[in-house]
């Protein structure tokens, strides 16, 4: 899809378009376990090796507006990605993503409101996916959206 595609698309469509690729990038890193999940290990993740995170993707719902902790990491995870150029999305539905990051398991993960796709060292693969999910970052910071938001789409 080019450029100009992108940009003619309806909001409604390009939303949707956004959100399947979105899934497709989050399982592709699932399944070649390049995902860190969680607040905590992804903090860890972007101190002891920044360079390897690809992706952030934060989810809020509105279970955990309220959460004051919640909300100061994430100010923090967006800072920090800001700074080190990481391309950064917001995800109203924690729990899809939760379902989308954990494999359809069962139980569900209880903190998946971080969620980093990270480059392993050696044999890195490449996501056609996560390279769409990037220059629509990169487009919405064009346009002053620095936290841009992607519905995911529903099962």
């Amino acid at each position: 899809m080019t450029l100009e595609e992108v940009l003619v698309q309806k909001p409604a469509e390009r939303d949707l378009c956004n959100g399947q690729t979105l899934e497709d990038a989050l399982v592709s890193a699932r399944d070649n376990e390049s995902l860190t999940v969680g607040v905590y290990e992804c903090a860890k993740v972007m101190n002891l090796d920044p360079d390897s995170v690809s992706f952030c993707v934060l989810a809020v719902d509105e279970q955990f507006e309220c959460d004051i902790a919640l909300q100061i990491h994430f100010t923090l995870i967006q800072s920090f990605c800001f700074d080190n150029d990481i391309s950064i999305v917001r995800v109203g539905d924690a729990k899809r993503l939760s379902a989308i990051v954990g494999d359809d398991k069962a139980e569900q993960l209880e903190d998946a409101h971080c969620v980093l796709i990270t480059n392993p060292a050696e044999g890195s693969w490449e996501d056609p996916a996560l390279e769409k999910l990037h220059v629509f970052c990169e487009e919405s910071r064009g346009l002053n959206d620095w936290l841009p938001e992607i519905s995911l789409p529903g099962r």
